[in-house]
């Protein structure tokens, strides 16, 4: 048994995952089967006696996701892990916690930034999920990487759905803002802990190939472009609303 959980809770020396294959596809196909499901039972599920259960559920199954990864580099010597190289300042951790609490009380400033941050930075994960690449379907860190950025999409379709949940400009805004906060505190974070700190990407490309490796070394540069990319996506995210507002009006 000892054994079985050294290499389930471990990571390979090869790689054990490839993107654009079965693997990186299936999760993400069963993340939109669970989100159309929950469009065509909205409405039962809306009037089901124990929906605010069901968020409790999904509540407890976003803080898993992410305190498991934590529980894990305790858990493995083997990985030796560094409390500097995993300080809590990523978006898709802070999108994983704050759409628990989401999940929880409905609050509409907690799904205004989770909304714009999951379709701006956590997408990047999905289409280039580097940081699994030596720990495959046999492996815990598998489940939890998908666990961690499946279920905030999960979460903020359900909130659309079945409590018709949307964001607006002002949304767009306050999570641009908040966004702008943590690239400080990244910023800051890089530059007192020096080589090594990669905090939101900003300082090098990844080690494992992924779409970030089209930035520009050159810090200025790197900013100026991700800063460019992320208004775009911001405006991506916000168009379906846009267009369904005009449609409205006419």
């Amino acid at each position: 048994m000892k054994e079985f959980l050294k290499y389930f809770l471990g990571q390979g020396e090869t790689e054990e995952f490839s993107a654009f294959s079965f693997t990186h596809f299936a999760p993400i196909i069963l993340m939109v089967g669970v989100i159309l499901l929950i469009y065509f039972l909205r409405d039962k599920i809306r009037n089901f006696k124990y929906e605010k259960h069901l968020r409790g559920l999904l509540a407890a199954a976003l803080i898993f996701s992410e305190m498991s990864y934590y529980w894990r580099l305790i858990a493995v010597p083997s990985l030796e892990p560094n409390p500097v190289d995993h300080l809590p300042i990523t978006v898709c951790g802070w999108a994983v916690v704050m759409c628990s609490f989401l999940a929880v009380n409905k609050n509409q400033t907690l799904f205004d930034i989770s909304y714009f941050w999951l379709f701006s930075g956590t997408i990047f994960a999905l289409i280039t999920p580097t940081v699994i690449t030596y720990t495959g379907p046999t492996r815990f860190r598998f489940y939890q990487f998908w666990l961690e950025h499946t279920l905030g999409y999960i979460t903020i379709f359900y909130m659309i759905f079945v409590h018709k949940m949307r964001p607006t400009v002002k949304s767009a805004v306050k999570s641009y803002v908040a966004l702008g906060g943590l690239t400080v505190i990244a910023l800051w974070a890089n530059r007192l802990i020096g080589p090594g700190a990669n905090y939101l990407f900003m300082a090098r490309p990844e080690d494992t190939p992924s779409v970030l490796d089209i930035l520009p070394p050159n810090f200025a540069l790197r900013f100026c472009v991700m800063l460019a990319v992320i208004t775009l996506l911001y405006f991506l995210a916000y168009l379906p609303w846009l267009i369904k507002d005009k449609k409205v009006k006419s």
